[in-house]
């Protein structure tokens, strides 16, 4: 069966880029996005003051507001993040969520230990980060017990990690497909490897076969549903690691498909 592509529109796009996609990267077409954040509300979450500078630096490799928008993410709702670093991401979920809502964000020790502790821990002292439950745990199990019927479950360039990491993916697939309600959403943000490569360059450059993932995830019982193309950039060669360390000045212009998932109902 033929599934459309979901783009987002270019209003949309305006708001954390300031009308700059990345480069070679295809003008986003008009088209009817999940309900989610009001887009005023996005100008403010991204816009936000008290928002640090390093998180402000990413913004225009990350494109936040379409993030927020093409998953649907709203007030009240209960979401995780997986691999959740040193909470670029979270900070954001949990902004958008607000007071009434959750934010399951997990770790690995190989994550804490390495490089995230730190600045995770001094992250969580924010105020508005209250909503966010800390979650130290293994990606083969990554959610507390009492993370059920959630909403949304997002892993963001990071899903590669668990394939060098030797993580039982069927294992971690089953876990989310279990914490989710019925109809909620998995979505799925990574580096695009060379068509049909697999899964040979998880570790050398940082980045996965779309195909492969894909067929992973279906394999363990999601349903796919959209695709959104705001982070795409034709122009990358996909020969070179992208991880934060080895980037350089690339950082964020690699080649990213976001691919969102549902739990059959």
């Amino acid at each position: 069966m033929h599934t459309p592509r979901l783009l987002l529109s270019a209003t949309l796009l305006l708001v954390c880029s300031g009308g700059h996609g990345l480069p070679g990267a295809p003008p986003a077409a008009r088209a009817q996005a999940p309900v989610g954040v009001p887009t005023k509300q996005l100008r403010e979450i991204v816009g936000a003051s008290d928002r640090s500078q390093d998180d402000r630096a990413l913004d225009a490799g990350r494109h936040p507001a379409e993030l927020l928008t093409f998953f649907g993410v709203r007030p009240g709702m209960r979401v995780a993040e997986l691999g959740a670093g040193t909470g670029y991401t979270t900070e954001l979920l949990a902004r958008a969520v607000g007071r009434t809502g959750r934010v399951y964000a997990q770790n690995p020790k190989v994550f804490l230990e390495r490089f995230a502790e730190g600045p995770w821990s001094e992250r969580l002292k924010k105020p508005l980060l209250s909503n966010v439950v800390r979650v130290d745990r293994e990606f083969d199990a990554p959610l507390p017990r009492e993370a059920k019927n959630l909403d949304l479950v997002m892993m963001v360039l990071i899903y590669h990690d668990t394939v060098w990491m030797q993580i039982d993916r069927s294992k971690m697939l089953k876990s989310i497909l279990a914490a989710l309600k019925p109809g909620g959403v998995f979505g799925v943000v990574d580096h695009s490897a060379r068509a049909g490569s697999g899964l040979a360059d998880v570790q050398t450059f940082h980045r996965i076969d779309e195909k492969t993932l894909r067929d992973e995830v279906e394999h363990a019982g999601f349903r796919f549903v959209a695709e959104a193309d705001f982070l795409r950039n034709p122009r990358d060669t996909r020969d070179w690691n992208d991880s934060p360390k080895q980037a350089g000045d690339r950082r964020g212009t690699s080649d990213r498909f976001v691919l969102k998932f549902v739990r059959p109902r």
